[in-house]
């Protein structure tokens, strides 16, 4: 059965094929040339995605954007109180924090704590600008409080890679103390990206917000080889700011409907499974 509003087949385009899902791109300077410009062509991509997104009945309730980038060591540097270590040296947690103070204060002091026992340093917190302004009232409501944790390299990480791979088992080591201890869920906390490479700005945006709510991406001083973008159709899932992708590693263009069988499965396997480059850290 074919659909009459749809185009007829050509090319690579067969309406055979037509679907739905989110809106995924993705741009690169094939030199490997750091510049701002990739940073407004990944959101120029971005806001070219808008179609394959949704909006609640509320036009301003978006279910989800964002970009992710390479660390903009220079500007990064300019921002901070503190002197930073070399590029690679240094990583930075994006960080959705609670809104009530104290319980806000509690997960900063068990995230310290985590990363001196793993044997890193902490540097120092920036509070990232935001623009809420052209947010619904409602997406504003649960809206978190948004900083970034800059993390130094131990003696015990004897290159990136290991110092990527400590972050990782920081990150995974704090999210379970504090939702553990603390009894709250990723809606009232969450670490959109933790790592010595990469940062990530989403949240329950439209594609078209997203640089608006974002001053840092406005800023010529901002720089990057790669721009990685999302805009979300949430088919199954309600939008929150946490599940905005790209994620930290990905992003993809339809909803995993296995995940919780893919959870359970990586469980019933927990304890027969071994890592050469995370040993212990495993568990």
């Amino acid at each position: 059965m074919t659909h009459r509003a749809l185009p007829p087949e050509q090319g690579l385009y067969d309406p055979q094929q037509e679907h739905d899902a989110c809106g995924v791109g993705f741009i690169v300077h094939i030199k490997g040339e750091k510049r701002h410009e990739i940073i407004n062509q990944g959101l120029e991509i971005l806001r070219n995605l808008t179609h394959r997104g949704a909006v609640g009945a509320d036009p301003l309730a978006g279910d989800g954007a964002g970009i992710i980038i390479q660390i903009p060591d220079a500007f990064l540097r300019e921002e901070v109180s503190q002197p930073l270590p070399k590029l690679g040296e240094y990583g930075v947690g994006m960080l959705f924090l609670p809104r009530d103070p104290q319980t806000r204060a509690e997960c900063e002091k068990i995230m310290a704590d985590v990363i001196a026992a793993e044997g890193q340093t902490v540097l120092c917190w920036r509070d990232v600008p935001t623009n809420n302004a052209g947010l619904s009232e409602g997406v504003k409501a649960i809206e978190p409080v948004i900083r970034q944790l800059f993390v130094g390299k131990g003696d015990n990480c004897t290159d990136q890679d290991a110092f990527e791979r400590k972050l990782f088992v920081i990150r995974k080591v704090i999210e379970h103390t504090v939702l553990r201890q603390l009894n709250i869920d990723y809606a009232d906390f969450y670490i959109p990206s933790f790592s010595s490479r990469t940062l990530l700005y989403k949240g329950m945006l439209l594609a078209a917000q997203v640089g608006d709510y974002y001053p840092d991406l406005q800023d010529e001083r901002m720089v990057t080889a790669l721009a990685l973008v999302h805009q979300r159709f949430s088919t199954n899932t309600f939008p929150t700011w946490d599940l905005a992708q790209p994620f930290r590693m990905i992003c993809h263009n339809g909803e995993i409907n296995t995940l919780r069988g893919n959870i359970n499965w990586m469980a019933a396997r927990r304890h027969a499974m071994a890592s050469e480059y995370l040993g212990e850290d495993l568990d």
